[in-house]
Order: C-alpha cells, then structure tokens, then sequence
C-alpha cells in the first residue's frame, strides 16, 4: 500500500507575521514547526502501514527550512521525504499550492491513499487538501475521525459532522483530510531520529514537474491579500457595579445611555 501524506511547515502561533506589501505571510527566520493538526495525517498513514503494509512518503511544499519538518516525519515512522521547492513556488495561494502539490504527487507516480491535515493553523482554511483532490481527480471525503475497514480497494470511513458522523465508503486511490478524533501522534524515536539524520530528502523543482508557470506561486494565485489591519484592543471602559435593586436601576440605565450614544438603539 502506498500513502502519501502532505504536510505544512507553519510559524508557531505567537510568531505570526505579515508582509503589508504582499499580503503574504513572513517566514524567513520564524521558528516553524509542522501543522498540529498535520500530525495526525501522519500518525494515520504509520498506522495504515503497520496495519496492512506498504510505504508512507510525506511531503511539503515550502523553503529549503522545511526540510526540518520532513525530517521530523521521518522520525515518527515515515519512509522518506519529500521536499517541492523552488522560489518560483513562493507566496502561493491554496489554489496555486494544491495545483503545484497535485504536480508533485503526479512525478512521484502510483499512489493508493493521499492523507492531509483538516486544515493548517496560519491559513486556517481547509482549502488545499479538497483543492489537491480536484486537480488530481480523486474520490474525497472530509473531516474524517476514523477509517473503518480497508479492503478490496475500498475504504469505509467515517465524517466528523454537526449533528453525529457520516459513514461513507470511497474508491481507491482517494483523499482524505482528518481529524483529531482519528489518531494520537506519536513522539519521535531514537531509532527513528538516526533514521531521519540519515536519510536523504528527494527535492523537486518547478523545471522537475510538468506545470504551467503562470499558475505557480504569487503571480499564480487567483486571490490576493489587498489590505492588513491588526485589531486594536481598548483597554479603557467605564465600569458600573451594581449592588442591590437601586444600584441595579443606575447600571441598566448606564447601558442604555451607552447604546443610545453609539446608536444601537
């Protein structure tokens, strides 16, 4: 069995920073770490393999820094890494990033499972591993909290939803993002650190993957960040205690003074 799991190297989230100029966001010397919610992509397809055999290749698209992030998957149980980089890749978009991802994955050859995180915690979309699916014409199923059974090229899963789960059966090859419920990730290995200091990252280019330029990277990317507010916290406010029926009258009143004066009422 073969399995594909596709990750993201993210800022830590007190170490998010945007570019005003491009709208993109700043990831040069940004400590990074892999997509929390991508561990669990990972933990899944180790689980798979250990399950019913085969071969977990994980891989990103990012700066050469990512390869740090592969190698840590590689530690956990991965087989080998898989690093899409070039700088024309830069300041892409989920449309421009599951297109060069789908590319990527097509240079790599046969596949029977693709496993992504639900979503990544810079962008917070959700976008890229639906958007992977479509490029690669895949059956897709979302949000999924566990995979009932495997056979016969068929997988039974089940779908995180509002109101309970939804069971689905798909064909394979297919997609699948996943939740938290569906695994607990593993710590790295002694064992498996040696292994990943060891081995050696396949690196693909935009001149490696037969892709149109003009959808690569920012130029590529449909949707753009046109502007970049930061919230302003207000710490000043007028404070109205009310103790007792009398005190109850004034801190009703003070609040109604203050939505006439703002004019919600």
């Amino acid at each position: 069995m073969r399995i594909i799991v596709t990750i993201k190297q993210v800022p830590e989230t007190s170490n998010v920073r945007m570019d005003k100029e491009t709208g993109t966001m700043i990831r040069e010397g940004v400590v990074s770490v892999i997509n929390p919610l991508d561990l669990y992509a990972i933990e899944t397809g180790i689980e798979l393999k250990e399950l019913h055999g085969g071969h977990v290749t994980v891989c990103t698209m990012g700066p050469p820094s990512a390869a740090k992030a592969l190698k840590e998957a590689i530690a956990m149980g991965c087989d080998e890494g898989v690093l899409i980089s070039d700088k024309k890749f830069a300041g892409a978009d989920t449309w421009a990033t599951s297109y060069t991802l789908g590319a990527a994955i097509k240079e790599l050859g046969p596949f029977d499972l693709i496993l992504a995180g639900e979503r990544a915690t810079d962008g917070d979309t959700g976008q890229v591993g639906p958007g992977l699916a479509a490029w690669l014409g895949l059956p897709l199923a979302t949000y999924v909290s566990k995979i009932s059974s495997l056979d016969n090229n068929r997988l039974t899963v089940e779908r995180l939803v509002e109101d309970g789960y939804q069971v689905l059966q798909l064909p394979m090859p297919a997609l699948l993002t996943v939740v938290k419920e569906i695994s607990n990730p593993r710590l790295p290995t002694l064992r498996g650190k040696k292994k990943a200091r060891a081995s050696q990252l396949r690196v693909l280019s935009a001149s490696d993957l037969e892709v149109q330029e003009s959808h690569l990277g920012l130029k590529g990317s449909p949707t753009k960040v046109v502007k970049i507010d930061y919230p302003k916290v207000t710490r000043g406010g007028k404070m109205v205690k009310a103790s007792g029926e009398e005190g109850l009258d004034t801190a009703v009143s003070a609040l109604f003074a203050f939505f006439a004066e703002k004019d919600l009422i």
